[in-house]
């Protein structure tokens, strides 16, 4: 996410540093970002010199320091809100007075985040969305505290950008992932309850109800690790309201790494054309390897278990 925004903003003549105090990481994410525009460039969509030019306005660096002189700071780190209470933290003791401080947070609440601020009217919410040079949104929410300056600078720096800003109130979820859980949420329920199989929901929601991507396909491109965390967020926030529960099969594919394309399977496996296919997780009974020796631990004591040994 956080490379998308650095291009996007590095596309309208914006002087952009892309942080991550991971050695690599940030050079990393600006050769992705050259890939894609350079792939662009082949294409005819845009110029070798566009590119070129984008691409000297980005700089990868490694450690808060290099933005003492930012005058906007957009952190898209962990959906968790301590981690992003103490970056708050961290950069008020290094930007400039004057240097609004977003938050790319996509549940949580804005004014929580910026209650760890001693100027909380200069932080903001500034949630994008998922690829950020494709969804050209972009949701505005100011918190508690948020000057309507600082609003006002966001909603026009969106359009210099090329995004549609929108203003939300700071509510669980803001406006997308508030309306989304009757899309991912309901789509969860329905493969639980055996109502039809990922493809078919996919399939339905994207070619009669007109959506872009059915449920399964956008949680597989925006990932398990980030989207079942939302869920949880929005869960908790409602007062564990009924119509927010987050999907036991979600967790469980969290905790088996299936995360969707960024690890090569989730609700679909992906081979190295990103070609998708959906994964058939149950083994077929005719297929099915019957074993011939069974071993059962019972519930013993440790005397009982060396009587039987």
């Amino acid at each position: 996410m956080g490379s998308g925004i650095a291009e996007v903003l590095a596309a309208s003549g914006i002087d952009v540093m892309i942080v991550d105090e991971a050695p690599g990481k940030a050079a990393a994410a600006v050769e992705q970002i050259a890939s894609r525009q350079r792939a662009r460039a082949v294409a005819g969509k845009v110029s070798a010199d566009f590119v070129e030019k984008l691409l000297a306005r980005i700089t990868p660096v490694e450690t808060l320091d290099h933005l003492a002189g930012a005058d906007l700071v957009v952190e898209a780190i962990i959906e968790q809100i301590e981690p992003k209470r103490r970056l708050i933290e961290a950069l008020e003791k290094i930007v400039g007075a004057d240097a609004i401080i977003a938050t790319n947070t996509s549940s949580l609440s804005v004014t929580a985040i910026a209650s760890a601020a001693e100027r909380p009217q200069r932080v903001a919410g500034y949630h994008f969305f998922n690829p950020v040079p494709v969804m050209k949104l972009v949701e505005v929410i100011s918190g508690a505290h948020t000057s309507p300056e600082v609003e006002r600078a966001l909603v026009d720096l969106a359009a210099r950008f090329g995004h549609r800003p929108v203003i939300a109130a700071d509510t669980p979820g803001f406006i997308v992932n508030h309306a989304g859980r009757a899309f991912g949420t309901e789509a969860l329920a329905m493969l639980r309850e055996g109502v039809a199989s990922i493809g078919e929901i996919d399939a339905i929601l994207r070619d009669a109800a007109g959506f872009k991507m059915g449920p399964f396909e956008l949680m597989d491109l925006t990932g398990l690790d980030v989207s079942h965390p939302v869920m949880e967020s929005i869960y908790t926030q409602f007062y564990q309201d009924p119509r927010y529960r987050p999907s036991g099969i979600a967790a469980q594919r969290v905790a088996a790494g299936l995360l969707g394309r960024k690890t090569g399977r989730g609700f679909y496996s992906y081979d190295p054309n990103r070609q998708a296919a959906p994964l058939n997780t149950a083994q077929a009974a005719d297929t099915a390897v019957i074993p011939k020796c069974v071993a059962v631990l019972a519930d013993h004591d440790a005397a009982d278990i060396r009587k039987m040994v």
